[in-house]
């Protein structure tokens, strides 16, 4: 029994006992590749794992890479040591995880990594052993004929969302929207994902920012999260209809081309509702008594005399639009215009865009103004002129 127990407790390191002399089963290292019925396309993301198994002690080591001529590649992490057991025994299992995409077409070799390992010997003296992975040879499509005219977009998985600052459908007077889509694409690279495309529409005017790529590491390969930005605003005072997007891509899994559609979004402002007709007949007159109706009449008699002085008659909200010192507009705009405050001027414009009169031209000329300050060549613009040409309703190129 004794003979037993001390058999047990050396077999240890009889298993991991150091030698000068390596034998060919204690060490060793592949390339595996990621199974798949058909050949990858160039561009297509292609997984394969360097996996070590070590029976021996191994003091130092570094894993030299090859020059992987014909493939771009990312590394998914770092070098994950471990154990497992294998026929009873305990062994060291190296793993490096990487992803390489192919940038040719025809037949691609994926060359020898090298571990190049500090061993022990018998005498506790360490000493250099080096081991090869075994080349692995790798067919590559060309791309489909039918994707050569679009931009080439292979990705295991795509999805997109459509996100906006706010209600696109109700803004305030004179407020913009910011839009943003965001891309997130499994097994694709930054520089993979196509450009940012142009976003139209026929009645807004739509700044484009600098759009961002970031990219994540995970178990099925790299994440690429690419935002596209757009600042929208309507140009005719109402709303504005941004048009549809599309974005092509090659699904890898389904081995098909796909198309992924972001719909045309309406932008408008809150208060924009069609004009409804009322069948309601309308209430009955009604006689206020004693000495309210004698207050209401000298109101109205002295309003006759006002308008008939001035040349004018009054018409409701648009009648007061025409006395400019009586409408909150008008000295809204005038007093931003005075404190250099083009956020203020803006709405107070977009609110007296209400007036039918001259909304084409003013229209136009918030166009203008807008194009101005956010263009490619912004200038600062002298707002008193815009508010006093804004005001009189008459067009002109510019304001600084």
């Amino acid at each position: 029994m004794r003979v037993l127990i001390v058999l047990l407790m050396i077999s240890p390191a009889l298993v991991w006992a150091q030698s000068s002399e390596v034998k060919p089963d204690e060490l060793g290292i592949e390339v595996l590749v990621g199974e798949r019925e058909t050949p990858p396309y160039v561009g297509e993301m292609l997984m394969i794992t360097i996996r070590g198994m070590y029976h021996r002690h191994v003091t130092r080591e570094t894993l030299v890479q090859p020059d992987l001529e014909g493939f771009n590649w990312t590394q998914l992490g770092p070098d994950i040591w471990g154990e497992e057991r294998i026929r009873g025994q305990k062994v060291k299992i190296l793993e490096r995880r990487m992803a390489l995409y192919p940038v040719r077409a025809g037949t691609l070799t994926i060359g020898s990594f090298a571990h190049r390992l500090t061993l022990t010997d018998e005498q506790d003296d360490w000493f250099d052993h080096e081991i090869r992975t075994a080349p692995v040879t790798i067919k590559v499509l060309p791309i489909p004929a039918e994707a050569k005219d679009d931009w080439w977009f292979p990705a295991s998985r795509l999805r997109i969302s459509d996100q906006w600052s706010n209600a696109p459908d109700q803004l305030q007077p004179g407020e913009g929207v910011l839009r943003i889509l965001h891309l997130e694409a499994v097994g694709a690279t930054p520089e993979m994902i196509p450009p940012m495309p142009e976003l139209t529409s026929p009645s807004a005017l739509i700044f484009p920012h600098p759009e961002k790529r970031l990219v994540e590491l995970s178990p099925d390969g790299p994440v690429t999260h690419a935002f596209w930005r757009w600042t929208i605003r309507p140009t005719n005072g109402t709303s504005a209809i941004v048009e549809p997007l599309t974005v092509r891509y090659f699904d890898t899994v389904g081995r098909v081309l796909r198309e992924a559609s972001i719909s045309a979004q309406r932008v408008s402002y809150g208060d924009v509702t069609p004009a409804q007709q009322s069948n309601a007949a309308p209430p009955d007159a009604f006689r206020l008594p004693g000495i309210a109706s004698l207050i209401l009449g000298v109101a109205v008699f002295g309003g006759g005399i006002f308008a008939i002085l001035h040349g004018h008659r009054f018409a409701g909200g648009l009648g007061l639009r025409r006395f400019r010192i009586l409408d909150p507009d008008y000295r809204a705009l005038f007093r931003a215009a005075r404190h250099g405050d083009r956020s203020a001027l803006r709405k107070a414009a977009i609110a007296l865009l209400r007036d039918d009169a001259k909304r084409e031209g003013r229209a136009a000329m918030l166009k203008d103004f807008d194009t101005n300050i956010f263009g490619k060549d912004a200038s600062e613009p002298d707002l008193q002129a815009f508010a006093r040409a804004f005001a009189r309703g008459t067009r002109v190129k510019t304001y600084g």
